[in-house]
């Protein structure tokens, strides 16, 4: 066969999933074991790879796939607790008070939020946050996936504290001999190098992040508005370049000038520190608010299976920094565990599930579960019980000395 029916026959996997998944329209737990099951055949069939090697690197695809199970399955607990405790109503009216619109909630939680999630932990992790948290605060599962998605676009390459640079781009160049014959030329070190690359990287990605929040609230407006408008997403640009600069002229300053550990970070911090004031204010936001529909309009399959009613106030409310004190223990120890000068990463990543020549192949799998980031959504689960029961029982306690005190 030739070169390019050869090409063709091995994006028949990439085709199969988009085909059952998009245009056929199959549920993925349908539509992923068929593709799943057609990589196998033409695997053996076609490309003549041992069983034992096929079975080896499905075993490593199904650990992959239950490591980001974990991330996703402590999001969601993470969500749930909130719900439970109602925080997410004072998160959701939090929202509502800074701006009801849309649009600007998406840039706010999506584009500034998310980044500075990525810059944490990477992993995927922004999405798996964020998407539960704009469902819980009135989006749509799949718009709320959709804009969670788009926003893994400019702040990735410095993913989970520069991972994709520090040990991506790293560990790929520094065996190259032209890599390292340039740098004698130049007259510098391999890390000064690595340093320059995510520099140029964050003016590439700066000058697109600038139109990315513009182009997440025009895709959102076109798909899930009633009027299926892009000028309803485009009548907002003047905020949207404002929040995509707030982010990207840090973003690419500190990748410049710091190196590439903390420009999604940073930049989502400052971004945020910028933004939400002047959404407070209504600078450069349209005078007429954009919403979604009545839930009881939206096309059915918008929704999924995850239903967080924000609205229904709870018993005792919940004080704003009470509720967002577990997303900020997410963020702390996702740095914490993620910067390399510290010695916690160091500590989780020495817990190592290893399996060599799996099935007698040379295929090793390998797994460091403590230092998924899902672990530490689960952890702050669970310290959220115990933080939310205390809060109630301070509110309990001080409601009582003012009683006593009104007594007296």
């Amino acid at each position: 066969m030739s070169i390019g029916l050869l090409a063709l026959i091995a994006t028949l996997p990439i085709v199969s999933v988009f085909l059952f998944l998009v245009i056929l329209r199959w549920p993925a737990k349908r539509a992923m074991p068929v593709s799943l099951i057609l990589t196998i055949l033409m695997a053996m069939f076609i490309w003549k790879v041992p069983g034992n090697q096929i079975a080896a690197a499905s075993a490593k695809g199904i650990v992959t796939a239950l490591e980001v199970g974990v991330i996703v399955f402590g999001a969601i607990l993470l969500l749930n607790t909130l719900k439970a405790s109602g925080a997410i109503f004072t998160i959701r009216k939090g929202f509502m008070s800074i701006s009801p619109d849309r649009r600007v909630q998406t840039i706010i939680v999506c584009w500034l939020f998310g980044s500075f999630l990525e810059g944490a932990a990477g992993w995927g992790a922004p999405a798996t946050i964020v998407g539960p948290l704009l469902v819980a605060i009135g989006f749509p599962a799949m718009g709320a996936v959709m804009v969670a998605l788009i926003l893994q676009s400019t702040p990735v390459s410095y993913g989970a504290v520069g991972t994709p640079i520090l040990i991506g781009v790293h560990s790929g160049l520094k065996d190259s001999p032209l890599v390292q014959s340039y740098i004698a030329e130049q007259g510098t070190t391999f890390d000064a190098y690595i340093n320059a690359i995510g520099g140029q990287v964050a003016l590439i990605h700066g000058v697109i992040g600038i139109f990315i929040p513009l182009f997440m609230v025009t895709m959102l407006t076109y798909f899930f508005g009633k009027n299926k408008s892009i000028a309803e997403g485009l009548a907002i640009w003047k905020f949207a370049v404002f929040a995509g600069l707030a982010f990207t002229v840090p973003y690419a300053l500190v990748a410049n000038l710091l190196g590439p550990e903390f420009p999604s970070l940073i930049g989502g911090l400052i971004g945020l520190a910028i933004v939400v004031p002047a959404a407070k204010k209504g600078l450069f936001t349209p005078v007429k608010a954009w919403d979604f529909e009545e839930k009881s309009h939206w096309n059915p399959s918008w929704t999924g299976s995850l239903d967080v009613d924000a609205t229904d106030k709870p018993k005792k409310q919940i004080s704003f920094l009470a509720a967002w004190l577990p997303y900020l223990l997410v963020a702390v120890l996702l740095v914490l565990t993620r910067v390399q000068y510290l010695p916690f990463s160091a500590w989780l990543q020495a817990f190592v599930l290893k399996f060599e020549s799996v099935f007698g192949t040379a295929i090793t799998i390998e797994s460091k579960p403590l230092n998924l980031p899902g672990v530490i959504f689960i952890v702050v689960s669970l310290l959220s019980i115990f933080i939310f029961g205390c809060f109630r029982k301070l509110c309990c306690f001080f409601k009582k000395i003012k009683y006593d005190t009104i007594m007296l």
